[in-house]
Parts: C-alpha cells; sequence; structure tokens
C-alpha cells in the first residue's frame, strides 16, 4: 500500500526520522512498525505565521518498497561516429543540449570562449583580487557559464518548458545532492558546482563528443541562408549538421557577428538596476520572527516586488547569505552579481533590485536600432567604472542615502572583495532608473519590516539581468526565422533565465534539431 500525506514540521524536528515516522502513522492511522519505508516528495518552509516551520509531502509505504527509478545516464548511446551537431556556449543549455543530443544518438561538439571550470577560478581570483578582467573567462564566460560561480540557484517558473524533474536528476547524476529533488527552492552552491559540471564534460566525452575550450567563435560558414558551421578563433572552420547557439546573455560579440551577416536578431525587455546588500541576521529575524535564527532553518530569502508608475521594480537573484561578486566581460566596465556557497553561511544576503525595461524607454539611443538596450547597458556599465579609480571597487551608497540623495560619509562593511567607495548613485544611474528605484525600495521597506535601513548598501550596477536581445526562431523546430541549420538556444538567445530555463531550453532545442536531422537522414 502507498500513500501520499503532508506533514507539518518543526525545524528542531526535520532531522528526527523517528518522530517523522510517528507523525505518519498517527495521520495514516498505521502502527508504526508496518511502515517499511517513506520518503519525502516535497519540501518548503512556511514562514508566514509568528513560527516558521516546514511543510513536506511524503510518501509512506506499507507491504511493499519503492520502486528504484531508472537513471537517465543509462539512456545514453555512444555517437563517436554519429552526424556532429555544433554547439556554441558550454553553459548549461550547452551542456544540457549535448546530453540530450547523445540521449537521441548524435554527436555534440561543443566550443567555448573561456576556460574549462578548474582553469577559470584564476581568472575569478584575477578580477576579485587585482581588478583584472578577462573578456574571455570571467564570471559570466567559460565552463558552464554565468550559474556555475553564480550561485547555482534552480528554481524555475518555467513549468511548461520540459521536464524539470530530468534536468535535476541529471544534476544528481553528476554529483548534486538528491535534496534539490525535493526542495521547493533548489540550490547547489558555488563551491559544489564545478565538480558537478566538470562530471557532465566527463559524460559528455565518454560517450564521444567533443568540448573544446579557449575556442571563441568569430564567424558563421553560411551558404544561401544555410548555416553550416562555425569559424573557431579567426582560422579553423569547423562544419556540422546544425549550429546550436548556446552563448548566454553577455556574449555580445555574437549579436554583432549576427548582424553582420543580415542574421535577423531584435530587441527584448530587460531590466537594470542595482545590488542590495543587508546582513543575514537582519532578513532572518524580518522573515521568521525570530532573534536568533533556528539552526535547522536555512538562511532566509525575500521576494519583493513594486509597481512604479506602472512599472515594475522588484528583487532579483535573492542570495541568502551570500556574496556580492563583480560580473564585467571587459574591461572598463562595473557589474555586480549574487553568489552563495551551498551552505549558505555569509553573514550578508544580497539581492538585484532592477526596474523593467521597454524599447520605448530608450528613444536616445535609436540610432543604434537593435542594439539600443545594449548601448544603454554599456553606458551605464562605462559610467560607474570611470566615476572610480580605474580598479573593480564598485560605487556604493547607503540605502537610506541613496533614497535621500545624499553621499554616505561611510558605508556599511560588505561582502564584495574588491571594495566599494561612496559613491552618488542617485547621479550615476539614469535618472529614471533611480527614480523608480528609489519609489520601489521605499514600497520595499513597506512591505517587509527591517528592509528600508542604513545598514543596507547599494551597490552599483545590476545590468545582466538577461539578454537584451533576442534571436529569433519557429516556435515548433526551434530553428532560426530565417537561417536554415541555425538554432538559438538559452538565455543569450532571449528564451531562458536562469540554470534550470536554459537547461529545459538546451533539451528542447536538441530534440528539435534531432528531429530534423533524422528526418532528413
Amino acid at each position: 500500500m502507498v500513500r501520499e500525506l503532508e506533514l507539518k514540521i518543526a525545524p528542531k524536528d526535520i532531522d528526527n526520522q523517528e518522530f517523522i515516522r510517528s507523525k505518519i502513522a498517527k495521520k495514516l492511522r498505521w502502527k508504526p512498525e508496518t511502515i517499511d519505508s517513506w520518503q519525502i516528495l516535497r519540501r518548503s518552509i512556511d514562514a508566514r505565521g509568528p513560527q516558521a516551520f516546514y511543510r513536506i509531502k511524503v510518501q509512506a509505504f506499507k507491504e511493499e518498497q519503492p520502486i528504484e527509478e531508472p537513471r537517465f545516464l543509462d539512456e545514453m548511446k555512444a555517437v563517436h561516429t554519429a552526424p556532429s551537431v555544433l554547439i556554441v556556449g558550454a553553459g548549461p543549455a550547452g551542456y544540457f543540449a549535448a546530453l540530450e543530443l547523445i540521449e537521441l544518438g548524435l554527436k555534440p561538439i561543443i566550443f567555448d570562449r573561456g576556460k574549462d571550470v578548474r582553469a577559470r577560478r584564476r581568472d575569478l581570483r584575477g578580477i576579485q583580487q587585482f581588478g583584472i578582467v578577462d573578456p574571455h573567462s570571467n564570471y559570466c564566460f567559460g565552463e558552464g557559464g554565468a550559474g556555475t560561480y553564480s550561485d547555482g540557484k534552480l528554481y524555475t517558473r518555467s513549468q511548461k518548458r520540459g521536464n524539470i524533474y530530468k534536468a535535476l536528476k541529471l544534476l544528481v547524476e553528476h554529483g548534486a545532492n538528491a535534496d534539490i529533488l525535493v526542495d521547493a527552492h533548489p540550490h547547489i552552491g558555488s563551491n559544489k558546482l564545478p565538480n558537478i559540471v566538470a562530471a557532465i564534460r566527463a559524460t559528455i566525452l565518454e560517450y564521444g563528443g567533443e568540448v573544446h575550450f579557449d575556442s571563441l567563435v568569430t564567424d558563421f560558414i553560411m551558404k544561401d541562408k544555410v548555416c553550416k558551421g562555425v569559424v573557431v578563433n579567426q582560422e579553423t572552420e569547423h562544419l556540422g549538421s546544425a549550429v546550436i547557439l548556446a552563448t548566454g546573455h553577455s556574449a555580445r560579440d555574437i549579436y554583432r557577428l549576427l548582424d553582420k551577416h543580415q542574421i535577423k536578431i531584435e530587441f527584448k525587455p530587460f531590466a537594470l538596476g542595482v545590488r542590495i546588500e543587508h546582513p543575514q541576521a537582519l532578513v532572518d529575524q524580518v522573515q521568521y520572527n525570530q532573534a536568533e535564527r533556528d539552526r535547522n532553518l536555512p538562511a532566509a530569502s525575500y521576494k519583493l516586488i513594486s509597481q512604479v508608475k506602472g512599472r515594475g521594480v522588484f528583487s532579483f537573484c535573492m542570495c541568502p547569505g551570500g556574496l556580492v561578486v563583480p560580473a564585467a566581460t571587459a574591461p572598463g566596465e562595473i557589474v555586480v552579481n549574487g553568489m552563495s556557497m551551498s551552505r549558505r553561511d555569509s553573514e550578508f544576503a544580497n539581492s538585484g533590485t532592477v526596474v523593467s525595461l521597454e524599447e520605448k524607454d530608450l528613444s536616445n539611443y535609436q540610432d543604434q536600432g537593435v542594439f539600443a538596450g545594449m548601448a544603454f547597458q554599456q553606458e551605464v556599465e562605462q559610467k560607474m567604472f570611470n566615476f572610480g579609480d580605474g580598479s573593480q571597487k564598485a560605487p556604493a551608497q547607503r540605502l537610506t542615502d541613496f533614497v535621500n540623495r545624499k553621499i554616505s560619509t561611510d558605508l556599511p562593511k560588505t561582502s564584495y572583495i574588491p571594495g566599494v567607495y561612496a559613491a552618488p548613485m542617485h547621479d550615476l544611474l539614469p535618472a529614471f532608473i533611480y527614480d523608480h528605484l528609489r519609489k520601489g525600495v521605499q514600497d520595499f521597506g513597506r512591505k517587509m519590516r527591517g528592509y528600508y535601513t542604513d545598514n543596507a548598501v547599494v551597490i552599483g550596477t545590476e545590468s545582466r539581468t538577461s539578454s537584451p536581445i533576442r534571436i529569433p526562431r519557429n516556435r515548433v523546430t526551434y530553428m532560426h526565422e530565417e537561417i536554415e541549420g541555425l538554432f538559438p538556444c538559452g538565455e543569450g538567445a532571449g528564451y531562458a533565465g536562469g540554470i534550470i530555463s536554459a537547461a529545459l531550453d538546451g533539451q528542447n532545442v536538441a530534440r528539435g534539431v534531432a528531429k530534423i536531422i533524422h528526418h532528413s537522414s
């Protein structure tokens, strides 16, 4: 007999197996000793009342055992001599497309401009400690993409885009903790993701795929509106049955290359703002109604949204127990992002706080055409850099000073390793961005007690929330609207926003590619 039920568990009891067994028995009116096994299907935290507690969905077994689930890795096929598909980008979209292609009997050949996940660490140290930005190896570029060293949050609202369970299970099969299969807001952590990403690469290589690093795609091989392949590092030509373009949201040179070939691209709405950091203890106190967080509760998070003059202002990529990191992809710009380690045990909590932007907002950039959003991003990032001392130190302001248009006389302690300096963020940001942020964070302070405080610091600039450009594709085939053989994919193409949605898009695109190749063969 198998039964499913929901339980409410106090944090102190969440790891007490016998206590949970007794709760199951009581609710089902079974004797505890008759429960052969039980497993948690879903786990979330409910902090809406005076005391936070866990809600768990449990599957209990009486007189039978759970059926062992098959591994997705067991579905992989040797593809050493199969038709090849070129993939540009080794982020989640590219790597999950590669795994799906292998399962479908096609050979993925991946090219990434950056370095493998371990060699990449040296360049992250360079930008953190010395302000040196390698335009090909940084927090955005390199094996695993932006998500590898930017937290590893796996939550997505893309419920209809694909098999979320399969994407999560593949991560588990490559070394992730199985908790991500049950947690409502799963998270891996930037300390654990590198090993998982390396394991995915090992799988791709084992079954006959190829992965090439330090391999910048500098041109497309085109013939009569058909993409035949790519040119790497300005010299080596590679041909394939199809090209999956999975470059991420910051590969600006690829957008320029597409435009050069008159391959259609279009403006896409995006968001821009700042990153705001609070003491984690403050967020815990507010969210959990506790003077000190229970050791069995994770670092608390928040999600806030406000409508200001008909425009959305919202928190984005919230990192409890996290760090603010430099995410520039070229010298001469300041870009920040957030990350957390698996334990989320930093004393800080940070979140992007951004304003949504439409094409009509960028009338001053009409001369840039489809690149208006990209030009706007660059101008803000470069203005932040030029105001500073030429390093990756970021301009900052206490939250209360930010609202009151005052330069801070001093700044709170921050997690941002390159350092911060007091600056007039209210002047450095475009006026309409600042105006909406100012009103938005005041509203956040009304919605979340304790949010509006001079212990919070505003750091500029959070500008890479998503791509400001979309590469249009057919909704059924996933192929570019006008170019045969070219398959836009993931965040850089404008069809994803995070690790899991990018992975799902990679899987979908791979299936689209396989349908066309198998049909034509």
